[in-house]
């Protein structure tokens, strides 16, 4: 797969590797359900928001390192919010927002970075920026759509 630095859509067309959807052994509860209460199926599909953003979060870290980029940071925090991931490759830096979604029943992830979205992004890249003194290349901001099996789109340079 060839990557060029304008705007552009790469798409994965199998599996990802790590799109594990074999049933898991002893997954039937999880902690903290209640007595009676039917527990959600285990895996990436399974609607828990906490647990299907970070195998997105997992797949897109995958696709980047695959890609030739070093995973500066993974989940970074800050007291403004949290980016999802930072990598770079030469003397590019990219701040990725990565949207998980198990259906597209009220759009794509990546639809879903809007200005609001962008802004706070941006905020927190500046924030980034000026704690890493030492970074002195080209800024990008890419968006990753992860679906339930493990499909990507990565947008790169999209805002």
């Amino acid at each position: 797969m060839t990557i060029i630095d304008t705007p552009t859509t790469h798409r994965q067309t199998e599996p990802h590797p790590t799109a594990d959807t074999s049933p898991r052994a002893g997954s039937t509860a999880r902690a903290g359900s209640s007595p009676g209460r039917a527990a959600a199926p285990a895996g990436p599909s399974s609607g828990h928001t906490g647990r299907f953003g970070r195998f997105g979060e997992q797949c897109a870290a995958q696709w980047y390192r695959q890609n030739g980029y070093e995973i500066l940071s993974r989940n970074w925090r800050c007291r403004r919010g949290e980016l999802d991931l930072i990598v770079a490759r030469g003397s590019v830096v990219a701040f990725v927002e990565v949207k998980a979604r198990s259906s597209r029943r009220f759009g794509s992830g990546a639809e879903a970075v809007d200005w609001r979205k962008q802004s706070r992004i941006r905020s927190l890249a500046s924030h980034w920026l000026g704690e890493h003194h030492g970074w002195f290349g080209d800024v990008r901001f890419d968006v990753v759509d992860v679906d339930s099996r493990g499909h990507l789109e990565v947008f790169q340079d999209c805002f």
